[in-house]
């Protein structure tokens, strides 16, 4: 199986050097076949040479720029759109997410579920220097979802997550422009019924920089996208999830 991962950057020059160098030493030595699909998206720093000079390196490092209107969504419906992977892992840029955590997500999709989901927030999962308004307005969200969707999973709204390249398909017509694409992909996929895995992972503060993290869209953005997809579970009755016959087989496992 071959991995893709999707990573939307912005800004992110004091970042993405590092991100790009250990994710590549972490899944060399798991001994995995990937590509780095690195989608800038309208950079005003060094982040676009930083990527170039990276990728003139290793050719497994791919650059897209997003040309068009800017947003969080947009840059990762262009990474999905152009990635050619069997699975693909959305991570952040800035340094966050765990390469361990990747390589878990990839062995998950491989012969495990059809989505790879962490939660920072059960045993085993860990943050570092969180900031303490992120992670109220955090918990209050992802209780809000799971009592709306009836869910025992309570890290919905994180963008770090691995799904097969069906279930991209699947999920499709993605709306989200900005950060709501992060709950509108994992609950398509659930209220789909595609089947998903949830693992701890570690989530540490960025080195460099300022998160783009904005309360507003946290708000109003998201709601859309968590009532169009509750609307969906409630009245198409099952209409969209993918037939008995086509549920999860481990990869390489013929039908």
């Amino acid at each position: 199986m071959n991995l893709s991962v999707v990573i939307p950057a912005r800004n992110e020059g004091g970042n993405i050097g590092n991100t790009l160098e250990n994710l590549i030493r972490r899944l060399d030595r798991e001994g995995l076949s990937f590509e780095l699909i690195v989608v800038d998206d309208g950079s005003e720093d060094d982040t676009i040479a930083e990527i170039e000079r990276r990728a003139s390196l290793d050719s497994r490092i791919r650059l897209l720029r997003n040309e068009g209107q800017h947003g969080f969504g947009r840059a990762v419906r262009l990474g999905l759109r152009a990635a050619s992977g069997d699975a693909v892992v959305i991570t952040m840029a800035d340094g966050s997410d765990d390469p361990d955590d990747v390589a878990k997500y990839y062995h998950i999709l491989c012969d495990q579920a059809d989505c790879a989901f962490g939660s920072r927030w059960v045993r085993g999962g860990s943050v570092e220097d969180y900031p303490p308004l992120k992670r109220v307005l955090n918990r209050i969200g992802n209780t809000f979802i799971r009592l709306l969707f009836g869910l025992r999973y309570n890290d919905i709204t994180n963008a770090f997550k691995g799904y097969r390249k069906e279930v991209i398909q699947g999920c499709r017509p993605l709306w989200s422009l900005h950060f709501n694409l992060t709950v509108e992909l994992p609950l398509k996929a659930i209220v789909r019924g595609y089947s998903y895995v949830v693992v701890p992972i570690g989530w540490r503060s960025r080195k460099a920089g300022e998160s783009r993290f904005s309360a507003k869209e946290m708000g109003s953005r998201y709601l859309y996208i968590i009532l169009n997809v509750w609307l969906e579970r409630l009245l198409t009755k099952g209409d969209y999830q993918r037939p008995q016959d086509e549920r999860f087989r481990p990869w390489g496992h013929s039908k």
